[in-house]
């Protein structure tokens, strides 16, 4: 759980360590910044838990590079996940006309979070314990919380997502090029080596 919230080395050195898998993954610049594009919009939709799942069905969907969707979705962390919810939360019942009751604080979300998962364990048990169901708490839930935050979403999701597609198409490419660049004097210098090598076994003694 620690290294969850906090992982070794801090967060600063794990964003590095993905932005450098990102920019040496095997694929065009367009392609990989779609991906990223899909893995940052899927951390503002209320799927918590199958992010993954729904990244690469989207990157799939957007022909983007499933393997660069899945490291965006370090972009959802303990750290962003607290602002995300409370922009797509707030947008969603600005859309839709709405108004959360009591959810203004993260404490009362997540109590909301939690009585929804108390309704929906004691529901699932009632089939066998004979107790009457009640899903008051997963529709208040699902009501105040889950469709706003799904609607409100899309729209700082896309946003959010435009601006990493944007920024890492350059930055990709420009990677790609000296990388290859570097790689092309390497293989010359190789070659240099080789025929030098070959002449002096050739060479009259």
């Amino acid at each position: 759980m620690r290294d969850l919230l906090w992982p070794k080395g801090g967060w600063s050195r794990a964003f590095q360590y993905v932005k450098h898998r990102v920019r040496r993954l095997p694929d065009t610049p367009e392609r990989i910044a779609r991906g990223i594009w899909v893995g940052v919009f899927t951390t503002f939709t209320p799927f918590y838990g199958l992010h993954f799942v729904a990244a690469i069905l989207l990157a799939r969907v957007f022909n983007g590079n499933a393997l660069a969707a899945l490291l965006a979705t370090f972009f959802g962390n303990p750290l962003t996940y607290i602002p995300i919810g409370l922009v797509s939360l707030q947008t969603g019942h600005f859309i839709l006309g709405s108004r959360a009751e009591n959810v203004e604080s993260t404490r009362s979300f997540g109590g909301k979070f939690l009585d929804a998962w108390r309704d929906l364990r004691d529901n699932l048990l009632a089939g066998y314990s004979g107790e009457e169901v009640d899903w008051t708490n997963l529709m208040t839930f699902y009501n105040e919380i889950f469709f706003p935050y799904m609607v409100g979403g899309i729209f700082p999701g896309v946003v959010t997502g435009a601006v990493g597609y944007y920024l890492s198409v350059p930055i990709i490419r420009a990677y790609q090029k000296r990388r290859k660049g570097a790689l092309r004097e390497k293989l010359i210098a190789l070659r240099k080596k080789a025929l030098k090598s070959d002449d002096e076994t050739h060479r009259p003694h």
